[in-house]
């Protein structure tokens, strides 16, 4: 169980399709590795313990009836900068009361491939630094050495990852805060570029210099991951899929052949 926890998205989709777990059996593992492992990270800010439950069932319910959403039954975690209907988007700080009226297009986005949300991840006081620590909430710590930090702003989703306790996470970069966390945690991160990701109900966040995305064990789960959010453009998985120098030319380009001529 504990290999099955550091699988990531895209070898427990895999799973999922095959047959050889359940959505239920994912939420259960991830749910109780927070309830062991997070006292001591503080990863995240709040854990949807029931409402996953309930989200993992009905997945394997839609499973069962023939539904093959991309991310069906996956568990995820949520930065906590991102809107979630009926919770705080705290941003690190005690400053916000009122929680959000709906759904974030890239949370709407997830849930419509069939995500199961475990719950919100810490963030530094309104993500303003590369480590993730407020005042309000105190300290995310590194998974590989608690003495260090996870990097920032999107750094409970990296410690969320990077300790098993999620099968991917949300997470969001203005400057470098999907790439820190990545980078510190051992992690794959990638920031889109402007216009791949829905940011709304935010109109150009960061002076347009932030975009959503994905924090993940392999590029092959950010690439699931992205094409589940993604707005137009070529699939993820199939450039992943294609490897390193195997791009198509682009329109009016000569191929390799021709400028060898």
């Amino acid at each position: 169980m504990t290999d099955l926890a550091f699988a990531g998205l895209a070898q427990h989709a895999e799973l999922l399709a095959r047959g050889e777990t359940t959505s239920q059996e994912l939420t259960e593992l991830f749910l109780g590795r927070i309830e062991r492992h997070d006292p001591g990270l503080n990863a995240y800010r709040v854990v949807f313990g029931e409402r996953a439950r309930a989200e993992a069932a009905q997945a394997d319910a839609r499973r069962r009836s023939g539904d093959r959403r991309p991310l069906l039954g996956i568990p995820l975690a949520i930065k906590d900068d991102t809107d979630i209907a009926g919770e705080l988007t705290a941003h690190g700080t005690s400053a916000v009361d009122e929680p959000a009226r709906a759904d974030s297009e890239v949370v709407s986005r997830l849930r419509t491939a069939g995500a199961v949300l475990l719950g919100k991840t810490h963030v530094p006081e309104l993500e303003i630094t590369p480590f993730t620590e407020s005042p309000t909430f105190g300290i995310t710590r590194n998974p590989w050495d608690l003495q260090r930090t996870p990097g920032g702003s999107s750094g409970g989703s990296g410690a969320a990852v990077a300790a098993g306790l999620c099968s991917a996470a949300l997470g969001s970069d203005g400057a470098g805060s999907i790439r820190i966390p990545a980078g510190c945690c051992g992690l794959f991160g990638l920031k889109p570029q402007r216009g791949r990701v829905p940011t709304a109900p935010a109109v150009e966040p960061w002076h347009g210099l932030s975009t959503w995305g994905a924090i993940t064990r392999r590029v092959a789960d950010s690439a699931r991951f992205y094409d589940a959010i993604r707005d137009g453009g070529e699939s993820f998985t199939e450039a992943a899929e294609r490897g390193l120098g195997s791009h198509p030319p682009a329109c009016g380009s000569p191929s390799r052949a021709t400028s060898r001529r």
